[in-house]
């Protein structure tokens, strides 16, 4: 089979759905048959270093096309399904919640992932404009495609209740985590990571863009009623949330015990999540929570919030509390630290939970989707 993709993501994009795009492809590389063919479509960008590895590695099997004419968002809309099936293709896959508004048109089958619906969840989160163009987007590709991917059972519910779709054209299928999570860290590697980001002795961490959503902010206020030589570890973007963090931060006198890291080397957070006592991730609302999976596979004890997936990405060892109630996470947090019994088995249980999001199941199960639209 030849398969054509939106890349925009894949290229352009170093977080979310750049990672989810990126995971994806060199999995179906790595596991496809010698006569599958992939081409990825992207308009111009600064190519993703990630990206640039899976072509270098993969080569003559997936191959690039770069649009750089300055119609490229119009060509992304439009003229990339002509593209695609000049070039063969007979199934094209959005792999980051789009299709091309006249793909229906076109004689390639098609798929569509869609990652999440919490705009529609949390609009107070989204600009209203934004809100539309995305609602309009995701609607049109659930609506238009053959198949959609759901990243995972929630997403797939949110896309049945809100958008109407017929569950039996949703498949879940769930992204595991790069495999550089999974490897053994030596103690000189913790040193170096330790000693270049300068990270406390004893913390907790917590890894994703510092924003409303991912409410981070919960875990500084129930920092109080936890033991003083352990401090937290935020790892992310900063945006205008931040900066609530730094105000709670500067008036309850937290300042030695909360450091946030931005803009951190990919290759150093391995060992930035192995020297953590607790991984803890209290967002209100995620499509899935690939944060939670790299935590697991590094064998750190996970904290995380109900209401939305995490315990689909977590599984029944982790522990999962309310994310509006500060002394249930702080009683969350202390049991880990103290619990050496309990710690262990979250360790183990984490880990073999962690199995079933693996990159040759992932692509296996897409490889069944595609194999499922041309028999």
């Amino acid at each position: 089979m030849k398969i054509a993709f939106d890349g925009k993501r894949a290229v352009k994009n170093g977080t979310g759905l750049g990672n989810y795009s990126r995971y994806v492809l060199e999995s179906l590389c790595k596991y496809a048959d010698s006569n599958d063919k992939f081409v990825v479509y992207s308009p111009k960008g600064r190519m993703n270093a990630w990206m640039q590895r899976i072509i270098d590695t993969f080569a003559p099997q997936i191959s690039l096309v770069i649009n750089s004419s300055i119609f490229a968002s119009v060509w992304r809309t439009f003229g990339m399904t002509q593209d695609a099936e000049k070039d063969g293709a007979v199934i094209f896959h959005g792999l980051s919640n789009e299709l091309p508004l006249n793909i229906s048109n076109s004689s390639m089958k098609s798929v569509v992932t869609i990652h999440d619906l919490i705009f529609r969840r949390m609009p107070e989160c989204y600009k209203f404009i934004d809100r539309k163009i995305y609602d309009y987007k995701f609607r049109k590709a659930a609506e238009n495609s053959d198949v959609v991917i759901a990243v995972s059972e929630r997403t797939k519910k949110d896309i049945v209740e809100l958008y109407h779709i017929d569950a039996d054209k949703i498949k879940v299928v769930y992204q595991g985590c790069d495999a550089q999570f999974a490897k053994e860290i030596g103690e000189d590697e913790k040193i170096r990571v330790a000693q270049k980001y300068d990270l406390p002795k004893r913390y907790i961490l917590n890894v994703g863009s510092i924003e409303t959503r991912k409410n981070a902010l919960q875990i500084v206020r129930a920092l109080k009623d936890v033991d003083a030589s352990v401090s937290l570890v935020i790892v992310g973007r900063r945006t205008k949330y931040a900066e609530k963090i730094d105000e709670y931060v500067k008036s309850n006198g937290l300042d030695a015990r909360v450091k946030i890291i931005s803009g951190i080397d990919f290759k150093d957070l391995p060992a930035v999540y192995a020297q953590a006592e607790v991984f803890v991730y209290p967002s209100f609302y995620e499509g899935f929570g690939i944060p939670i999976v790299e935590a697991l596979n590094v064998g750190v004890p996970v904290i995380a919030a109900t209401g939305s997936c995490l315990e689909e990405a977590g599984g029944a060892s982790s522990i999962y509390v309310d994310p509006t109630n500060d002394s249930e996470m702080s009683d969350a947090i202390n049991r880990v630290l103290t619990d050496s019994d309990l710690r262990s088995k979250m360790i183990d249980d984490g880990k073999e939970y962690a199995k079933r999001f693996s990159e040759e199941q992932c692509a296996k199960e897409i490889f069944d989707i595609y194999k499922s639209l041309v028999s």
